[in-house]
């Protein structure tokens, strides 16, 4: 099964703007990251992600452009991440055992923040509307 994830535009953006959507699952140990998660069984990568992302951050999203497939391994085992843009539709976030905070970040301030570099990666590959 694939995880999946996107990052989204805030619906209270006064104007058109891109927004890395950035959660900390153990903020103690400071791991920034975008939503993710696993594929549950006949589940598509879409609704995985929309899922996901209502799960952790408590924002229901509009999927937008596929950004690229990340690939890694964990304890040796091989992972792969389906990511998107999106725009929040709106929704309300509270901790959990799984999330401990969320942000709102221009992509140079989330780049600074992110844990991982194949994160850091996917800001590169949002699409940046014209001002």
């Amino acid at each position: 099964m694939h995880p999946s994830c996107l990052s989204c535009t805030p619906p209270d953006a006064d104007r058109v703007l891109t927004w890395a959507f950035l959660h900390c699952g153990g903020c103690s140990y400071g791991d920034w990251s975008h939503p993710k998660g696993k594929r549950k069984r006949a589940e598509s990568a879409e609704s995985c992600a929309l899922r996901e992302v209502l799960e952790e951050t408590g924002q229901h999203c509009a999927l937008g452009t596929r950004l690229p497939t990340v690939r890694y391994a964990v304890d040796g085992r091989p992972k792969e991440v389906d990511y998107w843009a999106a725009r929040a539709l709106g929704g309300a976030f509270a901790p959990s055992d799984e999330v401990d905070a969320l942000r709102w970040l221009a992509p140079a301030r989330a780049r600074a923040l992110l844990t991982r570099d194949r994160d850091r990666e996917l800001l590169d590959a949002l699409p940046i509307p014209a001002a």
